[in-house]
């Protein structure tokens, strides 16, 4: 939703929101802690979170954060799991997303991994460029992978490789992950992929068979980094992911009927 060019009415969001829940993913990214200059579309967030049904629900819900102020907001609430930060590797885009340097951003890190441990959350880190940038940054693999030796010695359990702005391919996403799954056997090592319509399957299934077991995706495809330099890069479609994991016989413990009424609700909502 951060990035849509309306604002979607609040109710809508509950009621979407809800019905994902209904459909029995592990993780939901449902809204975010951030300046609501920044991102308008989501500074709802707080009116939202005491109509979401978490009755009936495996779901654990995951807010993103900017920085260690959104971070203090988001711990307050018992219904919120995981708090999700986006580290950027490039610098240039670390200070596009956050308008901190790539230092001040772990030393906030470890602020918010403090806190978050104090209070009972898990922090997320998404490696944003973790595959590449388009902004002439130093990259390669290995200063990706030595990222995540840094970040996971702060007690970080869990990474999202972050495809911002879709140029990884298939020869680094499976360089990266397997020299990260073997290394890492302890830490929840997860896909955040961006990419053309064309270029979903062979980046998920180059993840797949390198042992990456956690994916982000949104219905439709909707979405990207609205902080991105240029047009935004869609995500991974859900539904795309569901009719993989169908064509190679990968078991999900999902309310098909949910996920239906989800994608149909998308359609009215996104438009």
């Amino acid at each position: 939703m951060q990035g849509w060019a309306h604002f979607i009415p609040t109710t809508d969001k509950i009621d979407y929101l809800n019905a994902l829940l209904r459909v029995g993913f592990d993780v939901l990214d449902f809204g975010s802690f951030v300046s609501a200059k920044a991102i308008p579309q989501l500074a709802d967030t707080k009116d939202v979170i005491p109509k979401l049904d978490m009755s009936n629900t495996r779901t654990k819900l995951l807010a993103i954060i900017a920085n260690t102020r959104g971070a203090e907001e988001a711990v307050q609430y018992d219904e919120i799991t995981y708090l999700g930060f986006p580290f950027s590797i490039s610098e240039t885009f670390q200070l596009r997303n956050t308008n901190k340097t790539i230092a001040q951003s772990l030393a906030q890190v470890e602020d918010m991994q403090k806190l978050c441990a104090q209070r009972n959350k898990e922090l997320v880190i998404y490696i944003s460029m973790g595959f590449g940038n388009p902004y002439g940054d130093d990259y390669n693999a290995e200063v990706a992978i030595n990222w995540v030796r840094k970040l996971t010695a702060l007690g970080i359990k869990t990474i999202a490789m972050a495809d911002t702005v879709g140029v990884a391919e298939p020869a680094n996403i499976t360089y990266i992950y397997n020299h990260l799954i073997p290394e890492f056997k302890d830490i929840n090592i997860g896909a955040h992929f961006h990419s053309a319509p064309d270029k979903w399957e062979e980046k998920i299934q180059a993840a797949y068979n390198s042992g990456c077991l956690r994916y982000d995706s949104a219905i439709k495809g909707i979405g990207g980094c609205p902080m991105a330099e240029d047009e935004l890069v869609g995500n991974i479609a859900t539904e795309n992911i569901i009719s993989w994991c169908e064509r190679n016989n990968i078991p999900l413990n999902i309310n098909k009927a949910a996920f239906a009424e989800a994608w149909e609700m998308a359609g009215r909502i996104f438009i």
